[in-house]
Order: structure tokens, then sequence, then C-alpha cells
């Protein structure tokens, strides 16, 4: 059965602060948990005032903290931004206290804007060490050596599950290449969903920790009681990207009536592009779109985004697509 799984936002809205937004995160996290989501991941990203997760792993540990089954992650660490030792240390003591629940997915975009890569202290070239830092990262998870003189304490030992994040063929050329799982942003970055999924299941090389391909494919998914209350919903994700091409990153917005009046035909053009891999409506809609994204890209497991501007509502889509999901397979 295709498992579903959540990629939260930790969404600071305009009625909602930072430590309100981490502690929502933490509540969706416990909803999961209950109607039987597999994961719930939270990714990197800076200089982002309406995102709370810049700070990841310290996310993970909140979510983890409130949960008690439900696999708790990255989705991802932006490895270029990072030395992989501290890494390894920072989710290998996740691992220590959470045990067989963390995930540490990663990524090689920055993860921000240029200005902000700058203070990072990013180097230009460091996304080209990409593949080498997975494999350092790797091996400092690892069991350590009797010889080994570097170790990443507490982590080493942990094998806490590498997954490699993408939306290009090169994140599914590595992931193959390595053994590991692959998943792939097609709920902002669609265009090559497809290619690099079939790039990613024919090259693939079993290794230690897989033995087979394993897919998971993002897809926004907005889900009311009507098709209507949920494309009114979606207005605040639509305008969120939109506000992308306007140099805009704002706090999460209330939705409107009508977002004809917000954007420009330029704009609805580009964010109904980012946006393709998107499911709006009621039970029954919901249901559908989940089937037939499953039949078109074969996806092992969906990472849903549920972008919502009101958090009972968002709490509630959730429910729905669960709700979808076990009929979908048959379960009263």
């Amino acid at each position: 059965m295709v498992k579903l799984s959540i990629l939260d936002l930790v969404r600071v809205t305009r009625d909602t602060d930072a430590r309100g937004a981490l502690n929502n995160a933490r509540d969706v996290a416990r909803h999961a948990e209950a109607l039987g989501y597999e994961r719930i991941w939270v990714a990197e990203h800076h200089n982002m005032p309406g995102i709370a997760s810049a700070a990841t792993s310290i996310v993970v540990g909140h979510i983890a903290e409130g949960t008690k089954t439900i696999r708790v992650g990255a989705g991802g660490i932006m490895l270029p931004n990072h030395a992989p030792y501290v890494i390894a240390e920072q989710f290998g003591t996740l691992a220590r206290l959470f045990p067989g629940r963390i995930d540490l997915g990663v990524g090689r975009a920055p993860g921000t804007d240029q200005l902000t890569v700058r203070a990072l202290r990013r180097p230009a070239d460091a996304s080209d060490n990409f593949p080498q830092d997975v494999l350092e990262l790797h091996a400092f998870l690892a069991p350590a050596g009797p010889d080994q003189r570097i170790r990443a304490v507490p982590a080493a030992g942990t094998e806490v599950p590498v997954w490699i994040l993408g939306s290009s063929n090169f994140g599914a050329l590595l992931a193959a290449e390595l053994g590991l799982p692959y998943a792939f942003a097609s709920h902002f970055a669609p265009d090559y969903l497809l290619p690099a999924l079939d790039l990613y299941r024919r090259s693939f090389k079993p290794s230690e920790q897989l033995d087979r391909p394993y897919a998971i494919a993002g897809v926004n998914i907005i889900a009311a009681e009507t098709d209507a209350e949920a494309r009114k919903l979606a207005t605040t994700q639509q305008m969120s990207f939109a506000g992308i091409f306007r140099g805009e990153r704002d706090l999460s917005q209330p939705p409107i009536d009508d977002i004809e009046t917000f954007w420009t035909p330029s704009e609805k053009s580009q964010v109904n592009r980012m946006l393709k891999c998107s499911i709006i409506g009621s039970h029954e809609t919901i249901q559908f779109g989940m089937e037939d994204f499953l039949a078109k890209t074969g996806a092992d497991e969906l990472m849903i985004v549920s972008d919502i501007y009101e958090h009972p509502k968002r709490l509630r889509s959730f429910e729905i697509i669960a709700e979808a999901h076990r009929q979908m397979n048959g379960a009263s």
C-alpha cells in the first residue's frame, strides 16, 4: 500500500508568530500520527519570514518530542551549507533520543537567496562537492572502524536513513548510483518528475541501506468539505508563490474569494506551472486525484503539502486526505 507522509512548511502567518508555527507543526505531527501517516518532514529555508524551520535539526527534535511513533526528519538539509560531520552529529544525536524514528533528507540547493548565501559563508563551488559530502555524511553515521580517528559522537552506528532530494535528473542519478531512496520535489518543481523517476528506477544499484528503488513524490493537496471551499483555501499557497515572482517573501496570508483579482496573467501562468502537481477539492476529488497521480508516477509514497492558513482547517485537510487514502485501499 502506498504510504502517505507530510512536508510541513512551518508557516508563520499574519495571525501566528514563529513559536505558534513551531507548535502547530508539532500538533500536525500528533494528528498525522493518529491518522496513520508514515512520516513528517521539515525543510531548511533561510531569510524567509514566513517559514520557521531554518534551524532544521532543532525543529525535528521539537516535533519528535511531541510524538511517539511517526517518523520525523529533514526534507531536507541543504548539505552544502554545512560540514557533513556536524550534520551527522546533529542527526545522530536525534537518533539516540528518538531511536528508529529519524530521517535525513539532503539536497544541494542553498535554500535561500544569493545575499543570504554569502551570510551562510557558503563557498561558491559548494554544490560541486555534494556527492562526496553525501558519502562522507553516510560514513560518519555508519559504525566506526577500529582505527577510525575522527568519529561523529554520538552518531557513529546510528545509521540514520539518508535520502536524496531533488528536482532534476542529477539527484535521480546520484540516488540510483548510491542505492539511496529518492524524494522528488514535484510539489514546486514538477517539470522533470516523470523522467527523473524513470531514470532513478532504471539506474538503481542496490546498497546496504536499500535493495530496490524507493521513490517519494511531492504533491500539494488542499482538501475541504466542498470543491469550492478547497479552491478558496488554496489561494493562500497561490499568493505565496506569486510573491516569489514579485520578490516578496512575506508571511502567509488568509485566503481570498477570487485569486484572479490578486495576480497578473504572467504570475498566474508561472504559479500554475510550479503548482501543476496539485489536487484541490472535496473527498471525492482528492481520492480521484491521488489515484490519477499514483497511476502516472508509480510513487511508493506521497509527500503531501497542505498549505492552508487556518490551523484547524489544515488538520481537517489531512483527515480528508487520510479518509480518501483508506477508501483507495478498500478499508472501511
